[in-house]
């Protein structure tokens, strides 16, 4: 995919509120990165204390996880920006998903982390990333469109990791690990399929809008502006750790 130029249009529509509370929402929980790959207290004392073979549980820490990841959701945002045909959003969305499925099962099966300061500070990198890709600024910088297929892999391995690592800080037991890790998996995907559905119900009707080129600018510049703060955070954490 290369992301077209965007273009400053007259505004016509009225900008779709949905959308303003998605970018802010998203923006605003970004700027709080404490709660980074992070889960509730109840959930994480479940993880830590749970033996044996639980599918339901894992299926729905999964789809809790992916739906309430701000980082997740705000690179997938970035990444279906400006694709438009099923074809093509179901091909990004699976190369995202082989990444994080591969690295997330192979980091906590062979008990292979990253530090979680180090990982999540490149998650918020992928999506600083992502968001110039859409802005057209390396092809602008150094006449290059980098292939956004590898790059979307890429970065679905990175994500990957950062989920495994958050679970193997957990200390999840041995006893039905395998089992767990796929139910978990499979709730991550499914999670992400009811993320990606409300988005697209958003950006249909915004892109409908005659204003999409102005206001998708600001866009990717809010969506960059979170990742910084994503990074930041989490390089200042890691030097003060």
């Amino acid at each position: 995919m290369n992301s077209p130029n965007l273009r400053r249009t007259a505004a016509g529509a009225p900008f779709p509120w949905a959308l303003i509370l998605l970018v802010l929402g998203l923006f605003l929980t970004a700027a709080a990165p404490a709660l980074a790959h992070g889960v509730t207290l109840g959930d994480k004392g479940y993880i830590q204390e749970v033996t044996g073979v639980k599918i339901i549980p894992f299926l729905y820490l999964g789809a809790k996880h992916m739906v309430t990841g701000y980082d997740h959701l705000l690179f997938l945002f970035g990444v279906i920006f400006f694709l438009y045909g099923m074809k093509q959003i179901g091909t990004y969305v699976t190369l995202f998903a082989i990444g994080h499925s591969t690295t997330m099962l192979a980091g906590v099966w062979f008990n292979f982390g990253i530090n979680s300061y180090v990982i999540d500070a490149i998650i918020g990198f992928s999506v600083v990333y992502k968001a110039l890709d859409n802005l057209g600024a390396f092809r602008a910088w150094f006449g290059v469109q980098p292939n956004t297929k590898v790059a979307t892999l890429i970065f679905g391995f990175l994500h990957g990791f950062g989920l495994s690592s958050k679970i193997l800080d957990y200390g999840i037991s041995a006893d039905g690990l395998l089992p767990n890790l796929l139910a978990f998996n499979v709730g991550v995907e499914i999670g992400q399929l009811l993320a990606l559905a409300a988005i697209l119900l958003v950006m249909t009707r915004w892109r409908a809008s005659p204003s999409f080129g102005r206001q998708a600018y600001a866009a990717n510049v809010l969506m960059m502006t979170a990742g910084f703060a994503l990074m930041g955070y989490q390089l200042v954490g890691l030097a003060v750790a």
